[in-house]
């Protein structure tokens, strides 16, 4: 994770800053499918978890190899005219590290009911009587706005970034560029 490169949304009276950076994020997260090598991180140097705000910047870490294999492939076409995307440079010394989760949690209560009615054979009053309102939990985290590529349904994927005492490095990043262990240079 030595390198990295900024890309700053420009928002624009056609489109949000959120719209953009959720296509921005969509758009980077199927080529990390495709490349597939757990070598890629993202952090939001403007993140605001009290402003359930990501901030008009994406950072992707990588090595300079991973970047540069990156940006050669042409995974950004369609944003050029609503994004800046810095050069690669190497990350600055003494710099702060954090880590950037996705968290889940079961927050629709129909669902997680059609879910046990499938695997138990209960009729839905039956389910929604084990099964209340109450059990769901709203996160209170900025988000991203996907839609998935197997079912195309839309769902939110919670982003959680925080500080870390040291520099964790596990390189074991998920196609969305998060991991729960490995952390990333915050400056």
């Amino acid at each position: 994770m030595g390198h990295y490169l900024d890309i700053k949304v420009l928002a624009n009276i056609e489109f949000s800053l959120k719209v953009l950076m959720n296509t921005l994020c969509g758009k980077l997260h199927r080529i990390l499918t495709q490349l597939s090598k757990g070598d890629i991180g993202i952090s939001f140097p403007k993140y605001d978890k009290s402003a359930l705000h990501l901030g008009e910047r994406l950072r992707i870490h990588g090595s300079q190899a991973a970047l540069q294999n990156l940006m050669a492939t042409d995974w950004i076409s369609g944003m050029v005219d609503h994004v800046y995307i810095s050069k690669i440079l190497a990350v600055p010394n003494y710099t702060k590290y954090c880590i950037v989760r996705r968290i889940q949690t079961k927050s629709n209560a129909d669902r997680i009911r059609r879910r046990y009615m499938r695997r138990h054979n209960l009729s839905e009053e039956q389910v929604t009587q084990l099964i209340p309102n109450s059990i769901e939990k709203m996160l209170n985290l900025p988000y991203i706005t996907y839609k998935s590529g197997s079912t195309n349904q839309i769902f939110r994927l919670f982003v959680n970034q925080e500080f870390v005492e040291s520099n964790l490095r596990a390189n074991d990043f998920n196609a969305y560029g998060f991991s729960q262990t490995s952390s990333l240079p915050f400056f």
